[in-house]
């Protein structure tokens, strides 16, 4: 494996070289790290502590199963905080959905605390990682990570170094909104200026916007993310956390489909999500997370003006970018796509041209009702690119019941049409038939058709 060249060894290595002529085998590696902390960090708060909360949303956070954590820990003289995101949430008057802990206790001297009280611990892959997760009261489970900091890494993945100092913890996270600490008691420790970018509306990275992206390049993703859900306007972006984007997005290439999708999803689901698109393309980076080469920019701008309001699928947006076929195929093979949605990308593509029809909704009924996939399936399809196009008669879909069409193949055996694919097409031409005439035909005015059909589709054969 590959490690970067800023790892913290290497920075703190690069530093101590600069600090003093002493040979740097005299240091030890605490020494190290506290030199990191004060040459590195220039933009850190001297006093952590910035606020104590006593706010509706912190209190809720507390159930019997958490005070019981936070007894245990402090029992066993180790400090533990919650982390990132719910920090965010409850700051932010939100609700937290998940909550992540921190603490000065190393996995080893977590699980022993735990055996020791009897308390289960469930899914020990995390241990590597510093994760331990015990059960409470057999009831409530909670992820507790121990405090570390990334020694070397690829772009993905990093060794780590488990350690007591908050700070540095802190500064191993993306984001200044995401590096911050709350305390059970309610204190709010804040190394990085986290809540001033919050106050701000402000998404930037923690410290080195290139150090921080090239230690994890999918970083690059949730910053639009976090900017889709913080921001107050859709293009405030910083000029120098752009370049960094830019002059690093190749590194996205080497990052799984499954886990780009899952941070692009969440942008396509949140606020700016089509000026974000937009700022993504003309970043470069299209290219390393299955866009074709040429995106069709036009079209995204065009979809997201005249229907962004409309709650669009993430597909049916992402599709506005594709040019034809090819290009969604190419964007499920690299982001390896749910089958419906791999399926709404190539059904957009080949449908968003508009059907013209005395009745508008007539062409998208006949669609659902030959379509091999299921009716349902298809009919969410026709509605996502009725809202692509923005046809006021979406709605009347999303009402529309599908009808039962009352010929089956065996009516059609029985009436002298032979099995096989000329069956099928016989059923199809029999169902347009019947959608034409507003679904209400019998199957008996159903059957009289069928000898004109088989003739109509003999007579296309001799032809051809």
């Amino acid at each position: 494996m590959m490690f970067h060249k800023f790892s913290v060894v290497y920075r703190c290595s690069h530093i101590l070289k600069r600090y003093c002529t002493t040979d740097l085998i005299k240091f030890t590696r605490e020494d190290r790290l506290n030199i990191l902390r004060k040459m590195a960090l220039t933009k850190s708060r001297e006093n952590p502590v910035i606020m104590t909360l006593d706010t509706p949303e912190f209190k809720s956070i507390f159930n019997e199963e958490l005070r019981s954590l936070v007894s245990l820990f402090k029992e066993y003289g180790y400090e533990i905080r919650i982390a990132g995101g719910a920090v965010r949430d409850i700051l932010m008057g939100k609700q937290p959905k998940d909550l992540d802990f921190a603490t000065t206790a190393t996995p080893t001297e977590m699980k022993e605390m735990f055996t020791t009280e009897n308390i289960r611990l469930i899914n020990l892959n995390g241990e590597k990682h510093g994760t331990i997760t015990p059960r409470i009261n057999d009831k409530e489970n909670f992820e507790v990570t121990t405090l570390r900091i990334d020694v070397v890494t690829d772009g993905r993945h990093a060794e780590v170094q488990f350690t007591t100092d908050w700070m540095l913890d802190a500064l191993r996270r993306d984001l200044t909104i995401n590096s911050m600490f709350l305390g059970l008691d309610g204190c709010v420790y804040d190394y990085f200026f986290g809540y001033d970018d919050l106050k701000k509306h402000r998404v930037a990275f923690v410290g080195n916007a290139v150090t921080r992206i090239q230690e994890d390049y999918l970083r690059i993703l949730r910053y639009f993310r976090f900017y889709g859900r913080i921001a107050l306007e859709p293009n405030k972006h910083e000029e120098g956390t752009l370049k960094a984007i830019c002059d690093n997005g190749a590194g996205l290439s080497n990052i799984s489909g499954e886990r780009i999708w899952m941070e692009l999803k969440k942008i396509l689901e949140g606020n700016f999500a089509g000026d974000l698109m937009v700022t993504i393309v003309e970043n470069d980076l299209a290219q390393y997370i299955g866009l074709p080469n040429n995106p069709n920019k036009a079209e995204l701008k065009k979809v997201w003006t005249q229907s962004g309001h409309l709650n669009l699928n993430a597909i049916t947006l992402l599709s506005s970018l594709l040019n034809n076929t090819d290009d969604a195929i190419t964007l499920n093979a690299r982001l390896k796509l749910s089958a419906f949605d791999r399926d709404l990308a190539l059904f957009i593509v080949n449908h968003r041209e508009p059907k013209l029809h005395s009745k508008p909704l007539m062409p998208y009924q006949q669609l659902i009702l030959k379509s091999k996939s299921k009716p349902s399936d298809t009919k969410n399809m026709c509605i996502e690119v009725l809202k692509y196009i923005n046809s006021p008669y979406w709605e009347d879909l999303v009402k529309w019941e599908i009808p039962k069409f009352p010929v089956s193949g065996n009516v059609l055996k029985e009436n002298g049409v032979e099995s096989g694919r000329f069956m099928g097409v016989v059923m199809n031409e029999l169902k347009i038939f019947w959608a034409n005439n507003d679904f209400n035909l019998s199957v008996e005015e159903l059957v009289k058709e069928i000898p004109r059909i088989s003739n109509e589709l003999a007579e296309k054969k001799k032809k051809k």
